[in-house]
């Protein structure tokens, strides 16, 4: 960990991915703070609503004065529905928009001021940001969003010293995809589809999620890193 002073602070730190790089972060030695959206029973995590602008901003602020600041942020929280496009309502593009892409930028915005040179925002994006999914328009989207924000973040906070990046996933066994896992035949088609043969665990995203808030990404800024396995080197199997 750099010597930065104030805490890792992980939005969506409750389960799967989050969790993960809440775990990877303190086995690096950062001190953390968790929010969530609903936070498991005795959980250490504040309950947020990324989607609230004003709550985002109170929560970001009471962990920056508890702590001495935030040495890196990581935005992991994230909502899918696998739905055709002409078949998305209103609300459920508001939802997957104003979590995916809306939240990053809430937490963004609110956290960047707290943040010392030398630390780091990093985002949870997709592999879903880079081609078309049968289903997951309102989802491509928004995680396509989220890396365009990453790249004007890293352009506009670089000289205070503040580096922002995006870490890339692809089929992650995490509560999220739990439900197209069990259906029959989708693991071995995704697995089929990724030339390293398998299905990621939480920890191999966190532990580049980590990388990056350590000194040793000292120079890296701006950057979408794919964490899939090879898995968007070939077709993405069918969801529906």
């Amino acid at each position: 960990m750099a010597d930065l002073g104030g805490a890792a602070l992980v939005v969506g730190g409750a389960s799967g991915i989050g969790r993960a790089c809440v775990e990877a972060l303190a086995a690096a030695g950062w001190a953390t703070a968790v929010a969530d959206l609903k936070p498991g029973p005795g959980e250490a995590a504040i309950a947020l609503d990324v989607r609230d602008r004003e709550a985002v901003a109170a929560v970001v602020a009471a962990v920056a004065a508890e702590d001495g600041g935030l040495g890196t942020v990581v935005y992991a929280a994230g909502t899918a529905r696998v739905t055709p496009l002409l078949e998305i309502e209103q609300r459920e593009w508001e939802l997957v928009l104003g979590v995916n892409l809306g939240g990053a930028f809430n937490v963004l915005q609110a956290a960047a001021p707290h943040i010392p040179a030398g630390g780091s925002f990093t985002a949870i994006s997709s592999i879903d940001s880079r081609a078309p999914v049968d289903g997951l328009a309102h989802y491509g989207a928004a995680k396509a969003g989220v890396e365009a924000l990453i790249r004007s973040a890293a352009l506009e906070l670089g000289p205070a010293g503040v580096r922002c990046n995006a870490v890339l996933p692809g089929l992650v066994r995490t509560p999220l995809m739990a439900p197209q896992l069990e259906r029959p035949g989708v693991e071995a088609a995704f697995v089929a589809q990724t030339p390293l043969r398998g299905v990621a665990e939480p920890a191999e995203v966190a532990d580049v999620v980590a990388f990056l808030a350590s000194p040793a990404a000292r120079w890296i800024t701006g950057a979408a890193i794919p964490v899939d396995g090879g898995m968007s080197l070939t077709e993405h199997p069918k969801l529906r």
